[in-house]
């Protein structure tokens, strides 16, 4: 993470690639445990936390609501969806074709981050005056 008000945007896009990797891996863990007996599926919590964050700042400009989101508190966190569900005799709740639309989704989501990272780098390069 850079420590400057400048950079505020991309630390936001920073944690949210972040919690978009972590995501990436527990849908994958999810796919290969589809056949396991009693395996959980298995999520991250990220976008909720920030939105909360972003929420709950007393400013009104979102530049201002950045700058006040406190990065160290909100992290992609691993928690088990549908503990106590199960739509199978073996207790796993995993669903191979919804899992393979959230990775397609959250990979659509990444590519998405990072556009919006080198969109952030290039306005900065732009505005040093070396956008050649």
């Amino acid at each position: 993470m850079i420590n400057s008000d400048v950079y505020n945007y991309i630390n936001v896009l920073d944690k949210a690639a972040d919690a978009s990797a972590l995501r990436n891996r527990i849908i994958g863990d999810n796919i290969a445990n589809v056949d396991t007996p009693g395996y959980k599926r298995q999520d991250v919590s990220f976008e909720e936390d920030l939105q909360r964050a972003l929420k709950n700042s007393r400013y009104t400009t979102l530049d201002d609501k950045v700058d006040s989101v406190r990065l160290d508190r909100i992290n992609g966190t691993v928690y088990t969806d549908y503990a106590n569900y199960s739509y199978r005799m073996d207790r796993n709740n995993v669903d191979i074709d919804n899992e393979n639309v959230e990775l397609a989704s959250n990979q659509l989501k990444y590519n998405g981050i990072v556009q919006s990272v080198n969109s952030q780098f290039n306005h900065l390069k732009s505005a040093m005056g070396s956008g050649s």
